[in-house]
């Protein structure tokens, strides 16, 4: 297992947007199932959200929300995101990968990111997310 974490800044040219990814030691088919899974989804989305098909929208309990917009099994996950219905959105991209086999690499960037929302929150959330569902493979 390894981490890495990196927070673009933000210039002339691009947005800021925090980009975390982990691989974990186990195959791409069982990250998905876990990621298809409860407790996979609310690592993500928050508790009681649920991931689905491209256009579909999720709430979690603590009022986060959002909408699937890119759904290709095993390989990406992309979806709008906002702390509550009177946010703007920001996007979330989880991308999978096989770097050898028996590994998977999960790769969380969130980007269109709102000035008020916190690079380090965040990066902090979504490897905590990434952890979940690593602990869930095993």
């Amino acid at each position: 297992m390894s981490d890495q974490a990196v927070t673009e800044e933000s210039d002339a040219s691009t947005e800021p947007s925090v980009v975390v990814s982990r691989i974990i030691d186990q195959p791409l088919d069982t990250v998905w199932s876990v990621l298809m899974t409860k407790k996979g989804a609310e690592a993500l989305l928050g508790r009681g959200a649920m991931l689905g098909d491209k256009g579909q929208t999720w709430t979690a309990a603590d009022g986060r929300t959002g909408y699937i917009r890119s759904f290709h099994p095993k390989e990406q996950i992309r979806f709008w995101w906002r702390k509550n219905e009177s946010t703007e959105a920001s996007l979330v991209d989880l991308q999978l990968s096989s770097p050898a086999e028996n590994q998977t690499e999960v790769q969380v960037e969130h980007s269109h990111l709102r000035p008020d929302l916190d690079p380090e929150y965040l990066r902090g959330r979504w490897e905590s997310a990434l952890e979940r569902i690593e602990s869930d493979c095993f």
